[in-house]
């Protein structure tokens, strides 16, 4: 690769047509990636939600009922 002591860098020649081919594409399939990971993202917040809205549900219910249960039988009704 090295003539008279200098480094000879390569180069391409690409038609212009080609290259903006190739960019449509690659925009596509970037396009495409960026959907399924939105996707995926949805799915684990969906999942994540649903499983903070249980404990909360959860802790609603011994709320209610503890507050029952001291009122009910705490105080001597």
């Amino acid at each position: 690769m090295a003539q008279d002591n200098r480094e000879v860098v390569p180069s391409v020649v690409v038609d212009q047509d080609q290259y903006t081919q190739v960019l449509e594409k690659l925009a596509k399939i970037d396009k495409k990636i960026e959907f399924v990971s939105a996707e995926m993202a949805q799915r684990q917040g969906k999942k994540l939600g649903r499983d903070i809205g249980i404990l909360y549900g959860a802790c609603g219910g011994l709320i209610i009922v503890l507050a029952y249960y001291l009122l009910a039988y705490g105080l001597g009704v």
